[in-house]
């Protein structure tokens, strides 16, 4: 018996494909008319199907014909060229930029889309034009401080404004301290004598020095006559004076028996105070 021939039909719609255009997809057999039913994108311009022959472009899942691929504004193809998307439409660069795109505070000029801008308080600069009014080299991602319209660098801000300390002549960004109407570093502002800070503490000046009340003490305070130990007379300490010679009030005590002196007549005897009880066997 004769062998029948065998069928190459549509895998659809079983028409058969001899001597017809046909599309294979996954192994299977299509007519065209079929296969574009089935398979063709939508362009998002014309609104008609991508046919089998002709090129398909696409972007973020929608599709166009290459001939429907063109800027929303000026028209112009867009194939091969770089674009931007705005609210659906797709815009070449110039387009974009002329609607869009900021301008650069500096000098003035459009700032691209694409490339890399700094943006503060509403105003917008390309990377390179925004740069420290005092040294001009771009600030990037470094911190910065505005000054009447002008943006500086933090160690040129503190070269033009800050105030600088008297002793280290630094400038003083945060917690100095004024002494004699002067700034300081709370770390600067030490003793005169042992180099202890001051900030924070009770202290005293002399000839324009400062110094902490145990050194001032030591080195210009009056000795007790009794203990030896400085009378600072600092806080109305109470301390009794008489012909060269001082007493803290608790030192003013009698030689022999230790009765306070202190509202009380007293005799001396050399270096010794005596109450009038021991004192008048002299």
């Amino acid at each position: 018996p004769d062998t029948m021939t065998e069928r190459f039909d549509c895998h659809y719609c079983k028409e058969s494909l001899f001597g017809k255009k046909y599309i294979l997809k996954e192994d299977s057999p299509y007519c065209v008319k079929c296969y574009e039913n089935l398979y063709s994108n939508t362009c998002e311009e014309c609104k008609n199907p991508i046919g089998a022959d002709c090129k398909d472009l696409s972007y973020k899942d929608r599709h166009w014909h290459e001939t429907c691929f063109h800027c929303f504004q000026c028209k112009n193809s867009l194939v091969d060229k770089p674009f931007a998307a705005k609210e659906e439409h797709l815009l070449c660069t110039d387009c974009y930029s002329n609607e869009y795109s900021s301008k650069c505070n500096e000098c003035k000029k459009t700032i691209m889309p694409g490339t890399r801008k700094m943006e503060y308080k509403g105003n917008s600069w390309h990377e390179t034009c925004f740069i420290c009014y005092r040294c001009q080299q771009p600030i990037g991602t470094k911190s910065f401080i505005p000054k009447d319209n002008q943006n500086f660098c933090v160690p040129c801000y503190e070269k033009q404004f800050a105030m600088q300390c008297v002793q280290c002549k630094e400038a003083i960004t945060t917690g100095g301290v004024t002494y004699r109407e002067q700034p300081w570093h709370k770390e600067c502002f030490v003793c005169t004598a042992c180099k202890k800070q001051l900030s924070g503490q009770r202290f005293t000046s002399r000839d324009e020095f400062a110094y902490c009340l145990n050194c001032f003490c030591n080195l210009y305070a009056k000795k007790c006559a009794g203990c030896t130990n400085p009378i600072s007379g600092l806080g109305g300490t109470k301390y009794i004076s008489f012909e060269e010679r001082q007493w803290h009030n608790d030192c003013f005590n009698c030689k022999k028996c230790s009765l306070s002196l202190v509202g009380r007549g007293f005799l001396t005897e050399r270096d010794d105070i005596l109450c009038p009880e021991c004192g008048k066997d002299i």
